[in-house]
């Protein structure tokens, strides 16, 4: 079986006694040499107030553009309920000018979703138990229940200066809708025109980024949009996502056909003993995000104590689901993947304490996958 095309996810993690501009020169070299290597894309994601320096996607990706010469770079995606549609169409504008051909957009719902779950009664339907699974080798979890996040105070305390005061955040379809229309020159606001500059008629496909059957799927199939599953985040409903979105989907101008890339955290190291090593603290890391609020500098896995059966609890399902071994290992776990899937493309999201480490995962994966065979 010929392997499908692989692209990169990158949040330029901060590390442990590190600082947020040695991660963002880290991210720069990676997608450097992830060009290299033969990646088709490099993405980089969009957080806030905490050890990730990925927070600004549309400037970093103007870096990264400058210092590669043919990758395609893009958002992972920009969380639109933080900004308005001319500020997305605009800067996403700006960056196509300077690389035609090279620039994805990519949008997810963040903000929305959040405001419409407060906005839901308290009580609902009761659903029928997830069973923890595994489908030919691809292991499917029982989901963890995000709610849980939404009232913590870090959360509360980040939404409330990601928006101007008293800022209501559209609906993630209407806005989708409408950067599009900026896109082709169609927009209106009450009857009157109004164009992008930069940004109409740019060469810009916008990539919805989902994790449910709910209404990002949806929505990325009937506008007929590449969609975008996210295994690595939510691997208990990524796969029913991909399932929902081509059920839904329409060709558009911009597909013929649904076109889907799956997410995959992964380690890879020259052996199983020291890529287990190498991941041991990823389950620290993603405790601090569901118990803390926000993601903590990445630990050194040599100063980490062992988590509790308590806090094993609250990330097994992410720890089940990172592929961590050798190059052998983890590209069989990312052939059932995508098997499993049916995606068309792969992207793989690698964090280690050391940046060395990290290149090298991606450079292992890489040959291993025959990128560039």
């Amino acid at each position: 079986m010929t392997p499908v095309p692989m692209s990169i996810l990158d949040l330029s993690p901060i590390s442990v006694g590190s600082d947020a501009a040695t991660a963002l020169r880290n991210t720069v070299e990676l997608a450097q040499h992830a060009e290299r290597w033969g990646y088709r894309r490099f993405w980089i994601a969009e957080h806030h107030f905490v050890g990730v320096a990925s927070s600004s996607p549309a400037v970093l990706i103007g870096q990264i553009a400058a210092a590669t010469n043919t990758i395609r770079v893009g958002s992972a995606a920009v969380q639109l309920g933080h900004h308005t549609t001319a500020s997305v169409v605009e800067s996403f504008g700006m960056l196509d000018a300077f690389y035609p051909g090279r620039i994805d957009l990519g949008l997810g719902r963040s903000g929305q979703r959040r405001q419409k779950q407060q906005d839901k009664p308290k009580t609902q339907e009761p659903k029928p138990p997830r069973e923890w699974r595994e489908v030919d080798g691809v292991v499917i979890p029982t989901p963890f229940d995000l709610r849980k996040l939404l009232g913590l105070s870090q959360i509360q305390a980040a939404m409330s200066v990601l928006q101007q005061p008293e800022a209501v955040a559209p609906d993630f379809a209407d806005q989708i809708r409408d950067i599009i229309a900026m896109l082709t020159g169609t927009f209106q606001v009450d009857g009157v025109d109004l164009h992008a500059v930069p940004g109409e008629g740019a060469g810009l496909t916008p990539w919805i980024f989902g994790s449910t059957k709910g209404p990002s799927a949806q929505l990325a199939g009937e506008l007929g949009l590449p969609f975008v599953g996210s295994y690595h985040i939510t691997p208990a409903t990524a796969i029913e996502a991909v399932d929902a979105y081509r059920e839904a989907f329409v060709p558009s101008e911009r597909l013929q056909r649904p076109y889907v890339v799956v997410s995959a955290d992964v380690v890879v190291a020259e052996d199983t003993e020291t890529a287990r090593k190498l991941a041991s603290s990823y389950g620290h890391w993603v405790y601090s995000i569901r118990a803390g609020g926000g993601a903590i500098p990445y630990p050194n896995p040599d100063e980490c104590e062992p988590l509790t059966d308590e806090q094993l609890e609250v990330v097994k399902d992410r720890t089940a689901t990172q592929f961590v071994g050798c190059p052998d290992e983890v590209a069989e776990r990312l052939h059932a993947l995508q098997r499993v899937t049916g995606a068309d493309e792969l992207v793989i999201t690698s964090v280690t304490y050391r940046h060395a480490d990290r290149l090298r995962s991606h450079e292992l994966i890489a040959k291993r996958w025959g990128l560039n065979a």
